[in-house]
């Protein structure tokens, strides 16, 4: 097969700017299209060109099928790779691209249908003997009919849409009483996100860990799997934190999970990076969730632990490569990555759009920031609120918390609120620090995980804004003309009321 000359990233953030890193390195010319909202973006400075697709929402700018191919065709891609999220899972867009002569950097079309529709995966991994999630085996149409089967199977079940993963268009539910407003969120949020508003009903466990298989193949057969991450530190049942090894597999247990993920793309002749996921209950029994048949968002811990480059494997294996390795490597070290996000933990985790002001990065040896932010940039507020992705290793798990902590402490973002410190509280807490965290660890602990506020810090918030207010008001009483204002009008000033206050 030809060499890829240039390709067109699909995507948006730091995960098309990711992508286009390895592709500069590869001397393949680079495609970034944006939406209105995202016109200073990041990865639109990093391409070597760069095309608007739309208005700001997803569903009219990056999941319009055609207008991404139109660019591809104008600015003379002849490969697309999709990232994750948006168009990375759909079936449809594939057969477009084959279509149109445009080499697709990831599984074959027939290969998605079987595994990137999530039913279709439980189905054929039922028919294949690997132990499976209780569960409907096609989306469900009506909410009549999901009500019934979630009493059939007994509550709490999950609502999980079925055209997509990543914690999108998902939702626990106890019982009937909050049974039909998580079905219309369910399938709104699975629209928005995947164009697909299907969803199912698996049987909800209570605190598994939640360990994905990362697997590799080529075009001739060849399929190995590259170890384990752990991802049971969820909100939402989204990824917070992510780390590899799990702490909690044996080498044995590793070989046996591996060996399944293994025969699960084999058995859909997969070809590129995809991840099998499953869940392990407390007896260590595992079963099959679900097959992202993408690159994950956690693939840098993956790459630390192997020393590969996952996505220039994709782009080789597009181009018909075979793998550079037939067997499992052993993991070297140990990785940790935790997601930045602009958002408020205190208040019930909200989103926080907005311009960022300031902004450091943390560095040192083995640390690594996927960012698609800079200072300057202002956040949108109709995508997902994720700016950046730090990972770390280091030698030993221990070693590795301790760098991703100091990495932490160095991150300053200011002008919106992330969620740094939080990430900071999971981190130190002796539950995390002892490995064996569950998917129910971060809304157990919520309380835990904010912290409490630093009254060193206050009293140093507190001795500013006083400053800031006299200079303010002494710059005034110099401007405004005598008896308009300042301490001779009868009012108080409002750093004399805080002063006030101090001294009490």
């Amino acid at each position: 097969m030809p060499k890829i000359r240039k390709v067109l990233v699909a995507n948006r953030g730091e995960i098309a700017i990711r992508v286009m890193r390895t592709c500069k390195e590869l001397g393949i010319a680079t495609v970034a299209v944006y939406s209105e909202a995202d016109r200073s973006a990041l990865h639109v400075r990093t391409a070597d060109q760069a095309f608007l697709v739309g208005p700001p929402p997803s569903r009219e700018s990056y999941l319009v099928q055609e207008r991404i191919l139109e660019v591809a065709k104008q600015s003379g891609a002849d490969a697309i790779h999709p990232g994750y999220g948006f168009l990375s899972e759909n079936a449809s867009f594939v057969r477009a691209c084959e279509k149109a002569g445009i080499t697709f950097i990831g599984p074959p079309a027939a290969a998605m249908d079987a595994m990137g529709e999530k039913t279709r995966a439980r189905a054929n991994m039922i028919q294949a003997g690997v132990p499976v999630v209780p569960g409907s085996t096609e989306p469900i149409k009506t909410p009549e009919e999901a009500r019934e089967y979630a009493q059939k199977i007994g509550f709490p079940i999950m609502l999980k849409a079925a055209g997509g993963g990543g914690g999108k268009g998902m939702r626990r539910v106890e019982g009937l009483h909050d049974f039909d407003s998580a079905w219309r969120s369910a399938k709104s949020e699975a629209m928005s996100s995947f164009g697909n508003d299907s969803v199912y009903i698996e049987k909800y466990l209570e605190k598994p860990h939640h360990v994905e298989i990362q697997i590799f193949a080529d075009q001739y057969g060849n399929t190995i799997h590259l170890n384990e991450r752990e991802c049971s530190a969820q909100r939402r049942h989204q990824k917070v934190v992510e780390e590899t090894p799990s702490p909690i597999l044996t080498p044995e247990l590793r070989a046996k999970m591996g060996e399944v993920a293994v025969k699960a793309a084999k058995a859909v002749n997969y070809v590129g990076a995809g991840t099998v996921e499953f869940l392990v209950d407390v007896h260590r029994n595992f079963y099959f969730l679900e097959m992202n048949t993408r690159l994950q968002v956690e693939h840098p811990v993956t790459e630390w632990v192997t020393g590969l480059d996952l996505v220039a494997m994709q782009i080789r294996a597009a181009e018909g490569a075979k793998l550079p390795l037939f067997e499992a490597p052993e993991p070297r070290g140990h990785a940790i990555e935790v997601r930045v996000y602009a958002e408020d933990p205190a208040r019930n985790f909200m989103p926080s759009p907005g311009k960022i002001t300031s902004l450091r990065v943390p560095g040192g040896p083995n640390v690594r920031d996927d960012s698609g932010v800079f200072a300057g940039f202002t956040v949108p507020n109709v995508y997902d609120p994720m700016i950046s992705k730090l990972s770390v290793w280091a030698p030993t798990r221990a070693e590795a918390i301790a760098r991703a902590k100091r990495a932490l402490s160095e991150y300053v973002v200011k002008g919106i609120t992330t969620n740094i410190r939080y990430l900071h509280g999971i981190l130190s807490h002796p539950e995390f620090v002892g490995g064996d965290y569950d998917t129910s660890f971060l809304t157990r602990e919520h309380t835990a995980l904010l912290g409490t506020e630093d009254t060193g810090l206050s009293e140093v918030a507190l001795l500013a804004s006083t400053l800031h207010a006299f200079q303010r008001d002494q710059k005034r009483a110099k401007t405004l003309p005598s008896g308009a204002g300042g301490a001779g009008n009868g009012r108080v000033s409002p750093w004399r009321l805080a002063l006030k206050s101090r001294r009490r």
